[in-house]
């Protein structure tokens, strides 16, 4: 099975071309766990499948490393545009992107090979989210995670994600605090996980604890998360600089949230599975 591994900022995946399989999208799962491991297979945070779509000019199917389905993925989704760009299975600069959490619009820029892709819309409503809680937003609330206390926000950003401000970022506290809060019951389809620390009004730097993949060097719905809600609480303008340990994307909020960033192919070979 041929396939291509790359990363955006590092967030890192293996990418094939599934559009003359016959498997239905939902039956992934276990290539996922298989390929993604990084002891006894090439290794990554998730498998990204190319299928044909009725609805877009190419699907995305993308599952977790633990082999769970995610909704999104804004890393994902750019390594995916520069997939099928570069092997021609979608040969225009601007094009469509069918994902579970709607059709994306793409805008790559070949000159200074970044690639724009759209979001979509953020919500903070409960029912959207699927608290297990009265409140028609979840922003600020206090939780107790083992020795500590959080404020936290909740946004769902294609997934869900949580959003923490932090004086200072420290990833020890992530890894300590962040599967606890991801497994928390309060979340009853689990949850991502963001610390956030504010630089000025442009620039915001962030840690995140990703569902089903635990620490990664970059997390886009994540950032995209961390830039509404910074925004939200009137913290940082709505076009910010978003840095994680695997580098920088540009957030802009408008009606709907955009994600400017790198995709940078690793490698390309045959998988025996």
């Amino acid at each position: 099975m041929k396939f291509w591994k790359l990363h955006g900022i590092g967030n890192d995946f293996i990418a094939i071309d599934k559009r003359f399989d016959q498997k239905s999208s939902s039956s992934y799962s276990n290539l996922a766990k298989i390929v993604c491991h990084r002891r006894f297979s090439v290794g990554a945070d998730g498998l990204l499948i190319v299928k044909n779509s009725n609805r877009a000019d190419v699907e995305m199917v993308y599952y977790n490393s633990d082999g769970s389905r995610a909704a999104m993925c804004g890393n994902g989704l750019r390594c995916f545009v520069k997939f099928v760009y570069d092997n021609n299975i979608v040969t225009k600069e601007e094009f469509s992107v069918e994902t579970l959490d709607g059709i994306k619009n793409i805008k790559f820029n070949i000159e200074n090979k970044t690639i724009k892709v759209n979001m979509g819309r953020y919500s903070f409503k409960s029912n959207d989210i699927l608290l297990d809680n009265n409140k028609d937003k979840f922003i600020n609330e206090k939780i107790k995670i083992l020795d500590k206390e959080f404020n936290i926000n909740f946004v769902l950003m294609g997934v869900p994600h949580v959003v923490i401000l932090v004086d200072k970022l420290d990833k020890e506290e992530v890894f300590k605090y962040g599967k606890e809060i991801e497994n928390h019951n309060i979340f009853p389809n689990k949850t991502n996980v963001n610390f956030v620390n504010i630089n000025d009004y442009k620039n915001i730097h962030v840690h995140t604890w990703e569902r089903g993949c635990g620490y990664t060097l970059g997390c886009g719905t994540g950032m995209s998360a961390c830039a509404v809600i910074c925004n939200y609480l009137n913290k940082v303008d709505k076009n910010v600089n978003v840095t994680s340990e695997g580098g920088c994307v540009k957030i802009d909020i408008e009606d709907f949230v955009y994600m400017t960033g790198p995709a940078v192919k690793i490698c390309e070979g045959n998988l025996e599975v």
